[in-house]
């Protein structure tokens, strides 16, 4: 324990003298110098309408829900930022644009933790991580093409989009049982709860019955899988999307309830295992539950409806209610009881499942729990089941009448043709996508654009009367009604049907803000026209989006939703495509002592403190230094001497008094080329950490000479400008080189340059190595022998014998071979 204490205290020591010393430049002068004249010479500004090679380089855009931007934002747009800057200056037009994602829950509720009006704290949050962080970090930001989703010229198109999807019938409302938070006071879509709970706060989410706005995504969920396959992502991203789609075949199937005339559908993976059922369960909200249920068990089945919340994965299913009522086997005739229990949900599947516990771990808890049947049907190939588990695997029909010692895929194909010859079962391809659910009992969002009236029903806002803007509320706390705040506004609510004329009431939800961030990519380009949504010509030009590069955490929310979008606008004759992003890459995480990031950790760096102490170029290179871009790395203190030694070491090596006119000397000149080989190699596989300390080791050996060339100088500071912008344009314009570092042409290896001088030749005898030894590059074969004889243990090898042939591979290998 004594010797822990000391290491720490040895360990803080050595951060707070870090934290004391940055660099020796004066990068408080020299920042905000080439920040405007970047500004002013519009650097970093490409022509929309006429670039010859435009790139499009795309960042997530951040909620500006927080007092600032912490560190691990900014390690991620400025990954993203290098890999642009190093397109740029390999000829590529880049456009690089930032924005904010400033509606939604995130936004709201610090508003309310603050006791600040969402608009007036929003506005204030988007000014400070614009001008105190973004404008500070070096990005090559196109800040003409800024967008905020909060700016009623954007959410006019945000509500226009879904005035298309109502019209083409991709939007629509309905009752159904969503998930609510009561924290947050609002519904939550799928895919925002995480084992049950709120993605956003983390508390427990009910289920309860509401009437609300979907967007049809999983009329698209086919297609949302099988573009996977050509998409150039990370892996891990496309594996998200993929188990979140969760493409299922399988069989469909009508089971008949006794006593009444009605029939319960379900589904099943596992047509092998039909045999097996003992039971059937419903979901609470199946509408077929109060039909069937018979009045001895309803109080027992309302019970359970009362209480259903969804339950976790992995969580053992226990509450249920038996109905009084049975289904009848379609194979055996036999009477099979029918549950009600809250581990089958109505949005999966049909809402009803045949139970197999023996094949199945969750129905095999249930079935314990309530003292249910358990009849095994299939048995694994030479292996045998703990009496206790359930075997989820292929094997051997069993007490399955005439398929008995079948195997599962013979036994299910010849089941699945028996009940569609019968019209009682089909082949079926399920998902587990669910509709998108957009609405938003809460106050900070765009209104949902529809009318309702008495006669036309649900009646969408017409194109020419957007924006429906927000109100100004000074009472916009949410309510525990599921009402949302704007529903208090009589003079919001009432209006007049735009078919008939009628008076009529407005929605008075709002919408998700992942809406708002499902399409701003598209805005960007065009997001001073005042007419439409984009640019046909315009986005034809740059889109669809060339790099995209984001977190992870986003695999399945905003990036479903961005396809989802795009799909549609293409179908609907908006768009020349149906993929956003040509290429997506996850950047990895960012640790504390190995902790994740999080405010309830308490560990939430601000990356002003080191802007502050260190400059942007030092943040800029460390946070790309501490591991491989994709993977991430552990943020500390001590971490950044070194990378704060080496922009002084780059500094005193690129002073003009230090730099000669004369060409690098051969040995030298190979040098940078292999140096520019393996920078450029590493910086287009994201590797942003081997690429600098390649450079590392490259500035150490030319501050190791007395002077350098200009050539080498000019190498230098153009292959670190993509990480440290500032400094290598300051040290550029000292070295009175033309133009600036951050637009000067990447350089390209001369593979001439190369080869080496001298190289180490294998020398072989009869096959058999004996020794190697040092060669020209360029030696010839009677140059290369003669060497290889001048050694010693050769020499010893070839003994008496006559070398009679020489085989040789220039630069390489020579082996010798002898006779007798």
């Amino acid at each position: 324990m004594a010797k822990a204490r000391r290491d720490k205290a040895r360990d803080d020591a050595q951060a707070q003298q870090a934290r004391k010393r940055g660099p020796h430049f004066d990068f408080a002068a020299i920042e905000p110098k080439w920040r405007e004249r970047w500004e002013t010479k519009g650097t970093y500004h490409p022509d929309l309408k006429r670039a010859k090679r435009p790139y499009y380089n795309l960042m997530m855009f951040p909620y500006p829900s927080a007092a600032g931007l912490h560190i691990g934002n900014v390690y991620a747009f400025i990954g993203s930022d290098v890999h642009g800057r190093w397109m740029s200056a390999r000829g590529e037009d880049v456009f690089e644009p930032m924005g904010f994602d400033a509606f939604g829950i995130h936004s709201e509720n610090f508003a309310i933790k603050q006791g600040v009006h969402p608009a007036a704290l929003t506005a204030k949050n988007v000014a400070h991580f614009r001008d105190q962080q973004l404008k500070r970090i070096g990005n090559r930001f196109d800040w003409s093409a800024e967008v905020d989703t909060t700016d009623p010229a954007y959410y006019r198109w945000t509500q226009w989009i879904f005035v298309k999807l109502f019209k083409a019938g991709l939007a629509e409302r309905r009752s159904a049982a969503v998930n609510w938070c009561p924290n947050d006071k609002t519904v939550l879509a799928d895919e925002q709860v995480i084992d049950g709970h709120c993605e956003r706060c983390g508390a427990l989410v009910e289920r309860r019955q509401l009437d609300q706005w979907f967007l049809k995504i999983t009329d698209y969920a086919e297609r949302l899988l099988a573009n996977l396959d050509s998409l150039d992502w990370s892996n891990r991203v496309k594996a998200a999307q993929r188990n979140w789609i969760g493409r299922s075949e399988g069989l469909e199937f009508s089971l008949a309830v006794a006593g009444h005339d009605a029939e319960v559908r379900v589904f099943t993976t596992r047509p092998d295992t039909i045999y097996g059922v003992t039971f059937v369960v419903l979901a609470p909200d199946h509408p077929l539950v109060d039909r069937i249920t018979a009045e001895a068990q309803r109080d027992a089945v309302t019970g359970v409806r009362a209480a259903a919340e969804p339950v976790e994965p992995d969580a053992t299913p226990t509450a249920g209610a038996f109905t009084g009522t049975y289904a009848i086997h379609p194979l055996t005739g036999k009477r099979v009881p029918i549950w009600v229990a809250d581990y089958v949900l109505m949005g999966y599947g049909t809402g009803a499942i045949m139970a197999v516990p023996a094949h199945d771990t969750r129905d095999l808890a249930f079935a314990r729990a309530h003292h249910l049947g358990v009849r095994q049907v299939v048995v694994p190939d030479g292996e045998a089941v703990p009496a206790d588990e359930a075997w989820t695997g292929a094997g051997t029909l069993v007490s399955s009448g005439e398929y008995s010692g079948l195997g599962s895929d013979e036994a299910a194909e010849r089941i699945i043709t028996r009940l569609e010859e019968a019209g009682i079962g089909k082949r079926k391809v399920h998902y587990h996508l669910r509709d998108w659910l957009i609405s938003r009992q809460r106050y900070w969002g765009p209104p949902v654009p529809i009318i309702y009236c008495p006669d036309h029903g649900a009646v969408p806002v017409p194109e020419e009367d957007l924006p429906v803007r927000l109100p100004d509320l000074e009472d916009y706390l949410p309510t525990s009604t599921g009402d949302s705040p704007l529903s208090k506004i009589p003079g919001f609510v009432a209006t007049t049907c735009p078919i008939c004329g009628k008076p009529a009431g407005r929605e008075t939800d709002v919408m998700d803000n992942f809406l708002d961030s499902a399409w701003y990519f598209l805005r960007y380009p065009s997001s001073h026209d005042s007419e439409q949504a984009w640019d046909p010509e315009t986005t034809r030009h740059w889109l669809p989006v060339k790099m995209y590069i984001g977190g992870a955490e986003h695999s399945v929310l905003h990036l479903m939703y961005a396809r989802f979008i795009t799909m549609a606008m293409h179908d609907l004759g908006h768009l020349d495509f149906d993929e956003p992003f040509t290429h997506f890459r996850a950047h990895g995480i960012i640790t504390i002592n190995g902790d994740k990031i999080s405010k309830s950790k308490g560990n939430i760096i601000n990356p002003d403190d080191y802007l502050d102490d260190y400059g942007a170029d030092t943040l800029r290179a460390y946070l790309m230094f501490m591991g491989p871009y994709e993977a991430g790395g552990d943020f500390s203190d001590r971490g950044i001497g070194g990378v704060v030694r080496f922009m002084d070491r780059v500094w005193r090596l690129c002073q003009p008094q230090r730099i000669v006119t004369a060409k690098p000397d051969r040995d030298a000149r190979r040098q940078m080329h292999e140096t520019i080989g393996r920078v450029d190699t590493d910086i287009g596989e994201l590797k942003y950490n081997t690429a600098i300390a390649t450079l590392m080791g490259w500035t150490n050996t030319l501050d190791a000479r007395k002077s350098v060339t200009a050539d080498e100088v000019r190498t230098l500071l153009t292959l670190l400008s993509p990480f440290a912008p500032f400094v290598t344009c300051e040290l550029w314009e000292r070295a009175s080189f033309p133009g600036m570092a951050v637009t000067a042409p990447w350089p390209q290896v001369d593979s001439a340059a190369l080869a080496r001088d001298v190289v180490t030749l294998i020398v072989q005898v009869d096959g058999r190595m004996r020794d190697r030894v040092e060669a020209p590059s360029a030696a010839t074969e009677a140059e290369a022998r003669a060497i290889a004889l001048g050694s010693a243990k050769v020499r010893a090898a070839v003994g008496q014998r006559t070398v009679r042939d020489a085989k040789y591979i220039v630069g390489r290998l020579i082996n010798l071979v002898t006779e007798e």
